[in-house]
């Protein structure tokens, strides 16, 4: 089965600043991987890169085994979706209207939605509580009703490999909780794969079987949870001591 996502030699640079040594790495499907790092440590330039949405210093990224800057836009969007950390968007219309643009990768250039695309909208937002706010002008919505509005036109869109720039951003616990139970459970249920840049160690625990540190001299280690994370490497990531602590089945990592 070809890889959802691949680099190889990868180097990112804002500037002068290299952000990663050149960076080999597979996600295979159903893979939930975390990115983690210090504020400034290239995190989200380096989902971005690995979204297309910047060019890398070096090095190049392969979508499902093909060149990702090779690629026609659409047929990328109908394959790989993007959450960002900011939902900034002025568009002029309905949340309806909004989370049915998750469908416009999969329609012809003068294609209309067709009921089974109106369907999938008004399930996606069901799924993230706002199937009531529908009608609403999405101008009106609070910062974390537009968070889940993108998090529904991202399950809208069906891609197989989602990237996802702090998506607990602006939630509630109950809609973070909500959002990343289901974001992961699709790449569960359907072999997709997931990669999710996020500063909440647990969250990223109680998501991700992978991870991928990113160090401030653009040194990384990546692998299993098991193989990457503990004590030592914490306190070295974020320049502050880290503790374990277990109580039966819960295991937490916390600032001594």
């Amino acid at each position: 089965m070809t890889s959802p996502l691949s680099c190889q030699q990868l180097t990112v640079k804002i500037e002068e600043r290299q952000l990663c040594q050149p960076l080999t790495l597979t996600i295979q499907p159903q893979q939930r991987w975390a990115i983690l790092g210090k504020n400034g440590a290239g995190k989200s330039t380096l989902l971005h890169t690995l979204a297309g949405l910047r060019q890398p210093q070096s090095g190049n990224v392969l979508l499902y085994g093909k060149p990702l800057e090779t690629m026609d836009r659409r047929l990328v969007a109908q394959q790989l979706g993007v959450l960002l950390q900011e939902q900034t968007s002025e568009f002029p219309g309905t949340v309806r209207e909004h989370v049915l643009m998750g469908r416009h990768p999969h329609m012809g250039r003068w294609q209309w939605e067709q009921a089974d695309d109106l369907e999938l909208a008004l399930q996606a937002l069901r799924q993230v509580d706002l199937l009531d706010y529908q009608h609403r002008q999405v101008t009106t919505l609070s910062g974390g009703e537009r968070q889940r509005l993108a998090v529904a036109t991202l399950l809208c869109q069906q891609p197989k490999l989602v990237l996802l720039d702090e998506p607990s951003n602006h939630l509630d616990l109950h809609h973070q909780i909500a959002v990343l139970d289901k974001l992961t459970a699709v790449t569960r249920e359907k072999d997709h794969a997931l990669i999710m840049v996020i500063h909440d160690i647990n969250l990223a625990l109680r998501y991700c079987d992978h991870f991928l540190l990113l160090f401030d001299d653009g040194e990384h280690l990546c692998g299993p949870a098991e193989h990457v994370i503990n004590e030592q490497q914490l306190s070295r990531l974020y320049q502050h001591p880290v503790i374990h602590l277990k109580n039966g089945q819960h295991s937490v990592f916390l600032p001594r």
